[in-house]
């Protein structure tokens, strides 16, 4: 079974010919665990170009749909053409099912274990792992656990931690305190829940969270495999949500009383805006097609009834789309006009040009089969991000070292 598709589908396989010259020049003297990426060791330059996705045309039209945000402009203009990607370095390895990141102010990171349910704090000068604390409840199972990580856009001052994690009867969404006064692994409070109901299943069950441009905290969910729940916008299931820090819905979602920001999704594990404040996702196919998406408020984009690019009224076609085992994304992000979007099954990062809301070339792929499955990727500012591994989640072929975070330099 393929990483977020249908039970039945064949499995991934191993990282095979994963080649580790790059992981042994990352070894060298003086590059360590690093945040900043001023340190470039030989060979440690990405694969280059891999092939092209098929069909990678400007989003569908669909039927009109309330926008409420920017739209592309005729002026817009892209990136260059061919990126590149340089692995500048690793901040730690030895993870056991990364999920979610979240760097603290200062440069060290937290990290979600989706299956011991505990977050870690990174150093990132010596990349030291300490347990911070363990989350109740987490029970996790398949593709469920410990999922998504943010921090609160008052962290500085009220030191919360959201999470999105899988219970016994449910995924939720809540925040705990963190309080780095107490000793290594009794520093977070107990779990206040925000949000809870959201549809629970062996696979499909989404994860990510993160707060956008407004401080609005938006979740992506799965089905669960009931292929139902993305269309009908009672559930919480195959959509993503937007709520208050508090859990409440948002004055102005596409309808009242509810935190239902966009449906017709089969499991989104990607979410990221870019500079003008568009909201982008990723979400797995079933056995066709892998799709990044543009969102707007209320859009209809499809699943069940249409995978990929469908060009049916009612429904919002995706931005771009991959062959299933080229993508099998997971976490996304925006940097220097492309995004970034790391592959499970793909064992690849694409880098997807964007010139406003449409692309601006056809996307690249790098780093294909170096790391194994990628799961999550995090913006640092400027050109820098952190790339976290997924070997060991049941999925992969873990080597030694297995799971790492690596820091990279992209253009």
């Amino acid at each position: 079974m393929r990483y977020g598709h249908s039970p039945g589908r064949a499995g991934s396989g191993g990282a095979g010919g994963r080649r580790r010259g790059v992981l042994a020049a990352l070894a060298l003297a003086g590059c360590g665990a690093v945040l900043a990426a001023g340190c470039t060791p030989e060979g440690a330059r990405g694969s280059g170009p891999g092939g092209s996705p098929p069909g990678t045309a400007a989003a569908g039209s669909g039927s009109p749909v309330p926008s409420g945000g920017p739209s592309a402009s005729p002026e817009a203009t892209g990136p260059p053409a061919k990126g590149t990607v340089t692995v500048t370095g690793e901040v730690t390895k030895g993870l056991e099912s990364p999920w979610g990141v979240a760097p603290l102010p200062g440069g060290d990171l937290l990290v979600a274990s989706r299956d011991k349910g505990t977050i870690s704090r990174v150093a990132a000068g010596s990349g030291e792992v300490t347990q911070i604390g363990e989350v109740p409840g987490v029970a996790p199972g398949g593709e469920g656990g410990l999922m998504g990580l943010a921090l609160s856009p008052g962290f500085a001052s009220d030191r919360l931690v959201y999470v999105y994690f899988t219970t016994e009867s449910d995924n939720r969404v809540a925040r705990l305190r963190y309080d780095e006064q107490r000793p290594p692994g009794q520093q977070l409070g107990a779990p206040d829940t925000v949000f809870r109901g959201i549809p629970k299943g062996l696979v499909h069950n989404g994860g990510r969270i993160a707060f956008g441009p407004d401080k609005m905290l938006y979740a992506g969910t799965g089905e669960t495999g009931d292929k139902g729940l993305a269309q009908d916008k009672k559930s919480l299931g195959g959509k993503i949500l937007r709520m208050t820090p508090d859990g409440d819905p948002v004055h102005g979602n596409p309808e009242a009383d509810s935190v239902v920001y966009s449906y017709g999704h089969r499991n989104v594990q990607g979410l990221a805006w870019d500079k003008d404040k568009r909201l982008w996702a990723a979400e797995f196919g079933q056995n066709t097609w892998d799709e990044l998406n543009l969102i707007e408020p209320g859009a209809n984009y499809g699943w069940p009834e249409a995978e990929g690019k469908a060009g049916r009224p009612g429904f919002r076609d995706p931005v771009a789309v991959w062959k299933t085992d080229e993508a099998s994304p997971s976490g996304i992000a925006w940097a220097e006009g492309s995004i970034w979007m790391a592959g499970l099954k793909g064992q690849r990062l694409w880098r997807i040009p964007l010139a406003g809301a449409q692309l601006a070339a056809e996307p690249e792929a790098f780093l294909t089969g170096e790391y194994g499955r990628l799961r999550t990727v995090v913006p640092l500012g400027g050109d820098r991000m952190l790339l976290v591994t997924s070997e060991t989640d049941g999925r992969g072929s873990p080597e030694a070292g297995d799971d790492r975070i690596l820091t990279l330099t992209v253009r």
